[in-house]
């Protein structure tokens, strides 16, 4: 079929095989990657290539070149087995962009370049005012599949995004305290806080029991909210921040 780039801003045209016709009637997410291989060439052969069967609507190089390899209006294959505020097929409601990074597996590799974030920046904020996606639905890889993914890791600046108009951050709470809530707690205050993951829109299963499940959300959120520390242990400040970052989303 014939592929043309959609968004505004300077792209070029690699058409990859792997799509098929979405099953959601709206778009209304943007999820973002890294490709954790060691050049954009190589991920966007791997992303064109039919044995790999994954996809991407976008990938952003290290130098700030847009790649667009899937129509908007096609369902591209990057999300994979995911769920966010009880919905599953991510794939058939969202757009996915790549970035070229090796993430944080490597040492000394986890930097995103400026040119990269400006172009990344440009690029999502285009796809958001056309798609009329909310800041709160432009969410990390390992948000949505936060049992299989890292990505876009803890070196990616939130914070710079939703300062200029994409998705939302909140700065972690200031606080110290020594209580904590670990895997294999069990009690109301682990419901309580199932209960509030599962408001922001994690796949948690709220049965007062602190599971892997569990682990691998509070991960998430740490890795997209409070990067310092990623241990999937729910101290004092990470509660804190969510119960913040619930407020200012006026979800309660």
């Amino acid at each position: 079929m014939s592929v043309k780039t959609e968004c505004a801003v300077p792209a070029r045209l690699r058409p990859s095989p792997n799509h098929n016709e979405r099953r959601a009637p709206t778009v209304d997410m943007l999820i973002l990657h890294y490709t954790a291989m060691e050049s954009a060439e190589k991920a966007i052969s791997w992303l064109c290539d039919p044995r790999s069967e994954v996809s991407c609507h976008y990938l952003v190089d290290e130098l700030g070149m847009v790649t667009q390899m899937v129509p908007e209006s096609r369902r591209a294959w990057h999300a994979g087995v995911s769920s966010w505020k009880g919905e599953d097929d991510l794939n058939s409601r969202s757009i996915g962009i790549e970035i070229s990074n090796l993430g944080d597996q490597e040492e000394g590799t986890q930097g995103y370049p400026d040119v990269q974030i400006e172009a990344v920046i440009a690029l999502a904020r285009d796809i958001c005012e056309r798609n009329s996606i909310s800041p709160e639905r432009v969410l990390g890889h390992s948000d949505v599949a936060p049992s299989r993914k890292q990505d876009p890791g803890r070196h990616f600046p939130w914070a710079r995004l939703a300062e200029a108009g994409v998705g939302h951050y909140i700065e972690p709470v200031e606080l110290e305290a020594s209580s904590f809530f670990q895997e294999g707690d069990e009690g109301q205050p682990i419901e309580a806080l199932q209960s509030l993951l599962g408001l922001y829109g994690y796949d948690v299963l709220v049965s007062g029991v602190f599971d892997e499940k569990t682990k691998y959300a509070v991960e998430a959120f740490q890795r997209h909210f409070r990067p310092a520390k990623v241990d999937g242990i729910a101290d004092a400040q990470t509660i804190a921040t969510l119960h913040s970052l619930l407020k200012k989303l006026k979800s309660f």
